[in-house]
């Protein structure tokens, strides 16, 4: 790829999902290398979603009950972060250096958590466990760019996708069958032999073009403390906004005030920083930045079949787990088909209007739920999370391949960490924004209900749900049908967000993506 900054005078551009001049001069990546890039997604997806089904074995062990929801929390927070951060990294000392450090460090976190004597130290670990993740989780996706000409991005993407998708669902299965016929360290001490091989995989078989020094510029260490302590800040805010404390409470209000001034501070250090972190460009570039609103909304309507689909299809549908799981499940079955599938439709069309049509079917699918009978079937919901997962492979492909080919070799590592980065935060924002929606949608089907021996709370709703049989049946069907108008009002709420996204697309981004051909 190309190897200068893609600032600095007009670039040459190359026709969208052409290749450039085609292909890279070594040929395609050794097969250990791709192995060990697969691997990698697929630690970092397993551990995003294995320990749900281990909590009551881990509670049971180490105790801490009220706290263990940061098991996830403190995980994904730490991957969030990092993000920026690494990816400034990746362009200024390589890929592989900053790769071997993100394993090594998962390795040490997972090790750390399998020895974890109580509920703070496994959190505190799980912590370590997200820095290196979010190493993995960014260099990955990057090295599927540089190893890989335009013409066979898409290629690699899908299998990304499938892997992600794949170990994201495995992950409550494989951590409730290790709890339960094992012991739940287990679940870490099995990332030790595949982080393991994946380290000695990169080790001996990726090779990059050695850099020379002259390139290398100041690390904004400020600056990165300063992304660091700002994005934790928020998250956490997010985190805990509506769960520990209301959200007009003063926890909320001055988490969310600091989290604004520390945000002024990170403008102002990036700004006087010969590299930043973070730096202007990012937000400059039309096309970077559309793709990172775009990316944002996309991370907040996933929210909706994510977290809220499941309780749906348990709560309204009567599924058991497993098949509220295969319900929200069939939607990563269409994804990566539709994801491969989606070079042959912008190298017509082009990335954006590609990824346009994938977000409008999107946003028809969306709402398309909210017209669902009361109560429905199985399967229609189910159509719909596969309907969806080939709009979305339609949308998100397109635009990843799309925005890492607008830029050179020094930029593609920033360039790929601000997308994620991005969609992570808009996945946060959604899991507060959505959950305040269904928890008000509840809370007014309560009040004045027409029905007797319906809970009083909130935490009466979670444990009535977990119970039903124990509520009258004229209770039990009122509840239902709350929590169904909850999950309409939320698929409406991923709708606008899928309108939103559109909507940048078409007003942001060029028409033509600024490709730079490939050397």
């Amino acid at each position: 790829m190309g190897r200068g900054r893609s600032t600095g005078g007009r670039p040459v551009t190359a026709p969208e999902g052409s290749g450039g001049t085609g292909g890279r001069p070594g040929g395609p990546p050794p097969a250990p290398v791709v192995a060990s890039l697969m691997l990698g997604m697929a630690l970092v997806a397993l551990d995003s979603t294995v320990v749900a089904t281990a909590v009551p074995q881990i509670v049971g062990d180490l105790g801490g009950f009220s706290a263990f929801s940061w098991l996830f929390s403190g995980y994904l927070l730490a991957v969030t972060v990092t993000l920026p951060v690494y990816g400034k990294l990746a362009d200024t000392f390589g890929r592989k250096p900053v790769l071997l450090f993100g394993i090594a460090l998962f390795l040490v976190g997972s090790l750390l958590c399998a020895l974890a004597w109580n509920m703070a130290a496994l959190i505190a670990f799980r912590i370590v466990q997200g820095l290196g993740g979010g190493a993995l989780q960014g260099t990955v996706q990057t090295l599927a760019a540089d190893l890989y000409p335009l013409r066979d991005r898409p290629r690699i993407q899908a299998r990304m996708s499938t892997v992600w998708a794949a170990s994201a669902v495995a992950g409550p299965a494989l951590g409730g069958l290790l709890a339960a016929y094992a012991h739940w360290r287990w679940i870490f001490l099995i990332n030790l032999p595949l982080a393991a091989l994946a380290l000695l995989m990169i080790a001996r078989h990726l090779r990059e073009p050695r850099r020379t020094p002259s390139r290398r510029g100041p690390v904004d260490w400020a600056g990165a403390l300063s992304v660091l302590a700002c994005g934790g800040l928020l998250l956490f805010a997010l985190v805990q906004g509506g769960v520990a404390w209301p959200w007009l409470s003063a926890p909320s209000l001055g988490l969310l005030g600091a989290s604004a001034v520390l945000a002024a501070v990170v403008v102002r250090v990036e700004r006087r920083a010969a590299e930043p972190i973070l730096p202007g460009w990012v937000w400059r570039r039309r096309t970077i930045a559309a793709v990172n609103l775009a990316m944002a909304a996309l991370g907040l309507l996933m929210v909706a079949p994510m977290v809220f689909l499941p309780t749906y299809a348990q709560s309204v549908l009567g599924l058991d787990p497993v098949g509220a799981g295969f319900v929200m499940s069939v939607m990563t079955l269409s994804w990566p088909l539709s994801a491969a599938l989606s070079q042959h439709v912008y190298r017509r069309i082009g990335f954006r209007d590609t990824a346009a049509v994938g977000i409008a079917l999107a946003s028809a699918i969306l709402y398309s739920f909210t017209l669902l009978p009361y109560p429905a079937r199985p399967w229609q919901p189910a159509l719909v999370m596969l309907l969806l997962g080939a709009a979305l492979g339609l949308f998100q492909l397109p635009l990843i391949v799309g925005v890492q080919s607008t830029v050179g070799w020094a930029e593609r590592g920033t360039t790929t960490a601000s997308v994620l980065f991005c969609r992570q935060v808009g996945q946060s924002l959604g899991a507060a924004l959505l959950g305040a929606v269904a928890n008000a949608t509840i809370a007014a089907r309560l009040v004045d209900a027409p029905v007797p021996g319906l809970p009083d709370s909130l935490d009466g709703v979670a444990r009535a749900l977990d119970r039903p049989a124990l509520l009258p049946p004229a209770a039990a069907d009122h509840l239902r049908q709350a929590v169904a108008a909850a999950t309409e009002n939320i698929f409406l709420c991923a709708t606008a967000a899928a309108v939103a996204s559109l909507l940048v697309l078409l007003l942001m981004a060029p028409r033509r993506f600024p490709v730079l051909p490939e050397d």
